[in-house]
């Protein structure tokens, strides 16, 4: 019998057995009813982001330059001389839509993650596009930023097709309920976005280390262009990704939220992004639901208001890490 994930037509009442969720479920049980729009551009809009992580004291890549107008675009050749490696991305864009990953320069042209070679009026070209709202929510004008290219941990990059893997941790209230390791393939661009054709690797919340891994919704345990192993790997620095991650809740005030790391080879966990409409894939990546741990967390948090961020990450650590145990039997 093929695993629920595999099978085109799955039954309603499969799904609830297995707690798996579905964008209605998402929005109206769980991100709606817990995050306030006011609260949302502290996550839409990533320069803000930034400023708000940065009086956190939480570790966020350095920002290069930030352009506002066409107008200013003219310098950007000038300006980029300086860096060999960096990142241009909108401050509005979504579902890394827009990232422009720059790993290192041929001459006067411009290599990306994966390898193409670009020329200062591509890139120039892709930062108008950026300033034009193609890549916005919305479709509404925005800004470019250039900011540090991150190097990724040594065990990390191992695994991950040029582009840096991230980690994404999804919580409710606070409280960590399901984390993932994305990473990139030929196919992603060295991008990390599981619908560009990365790979979703699922993280045991005690141990920190890969237990089941998805690539366009297949099983795989190896990489499909670097042949390593992706399972039983630890992420390094798990605990502080889980204590920055979790302290996301503190800094938007957003009840059900995203946060994506990455792990920095000298630095360590990096915050990326904080996003207020995380997707769900994320149980593919993990082969278990999110509702049964998003009830439990929303019974604790019903009962025990007000608990501290060490506190919460002990509770689902306690709660759901033994869970792999559990996902187990559903897997095979």
């Amino acid at each position: 019998m093929k695993k629920w994930w595999h099978r085109w037509l799955v039954l309603p009442s499969e799904l609830k057995r297995f707690g798996v969720i579905g964008l209605n479920e998402r929005n109206g049980t769980y991100l709606l009813p817990n995050n306030k729009r006011k609260f949302y551009r502290k996550v839409d809009d990533k320069l803000v982001t930034k400023l708000l992580a940065r009086e956190m004291g939480l570790a966020i890549p350095e920002l290069y330059h930030v352009f506002h107008t066409q107008q200013q675009l003219k310098d950007m050749s000038s300006i980029l001389s300086h860096y060999d490696s960096f990142v241009i991305k909108p401050s509005r864009g979504s579902g890394g839509r827009g990232v422009l990953v720059i790993k290192g320069r041929r001459g006067d042209k411009f290599v990306k993650a994966s390898g193409i070679v670009m020329t200062s009026q591509e890139v120039q070209r892709h930062a108008r596009e950026i300033l034009g709202g193609l890549y916005s929510l919305g479709g509404s004008r925005d800004v470019a930023m250039v900011e540090a290219c991150i190097s990724s941990h040594h065990e990390l990059a191992k695994i991950s097709y040029q582009g840096a893997p991230d980690v994404r941790v999804i919580m409710l209230h606070g409280y960590p309920a399901m984390a993932m390791l994305r990473v990139a393939t030929r196919q992603s661009d060295g991008r990390a976005n599981l619908h560009q054709g990365a790979i979703g690797i699922g993280i045991d919340l005690t141990t920190g280390r890969t237990i089941h891994a998805v690539h366009h919704g297949d099983s795989v345990t190896k990489h499909p262009d670097l042949d390593t192993e992706l399972i039983g790997l630890y992420i390094p620095g798990w605990d502080q990704v889980l204590e920055m991650a979790t302290k996301g809740y503190e800094m938007t005030g957003l009840g059900y939220l995203g946060a994506d790391l990455i792990v920095d080879e000298v630095r360590g966990p990096v915050v990326i992004e904080l996003n207020a409409r995380p997707g769900l894939a994320i149980q593919l990546a993990n082969a278990t639901g999110l509702r049964h741990r998003l009830e439990k967390i929303q019974q604790q948090a019903l009962a025990h208001p007000g608990v501290n961020w060490s506190d919460r990450i002990k509770f689902s650590i306690a709660a759901f890490g033994t869970e792999v145990q559990a996902a187990e039997g559903f897997r095979n």
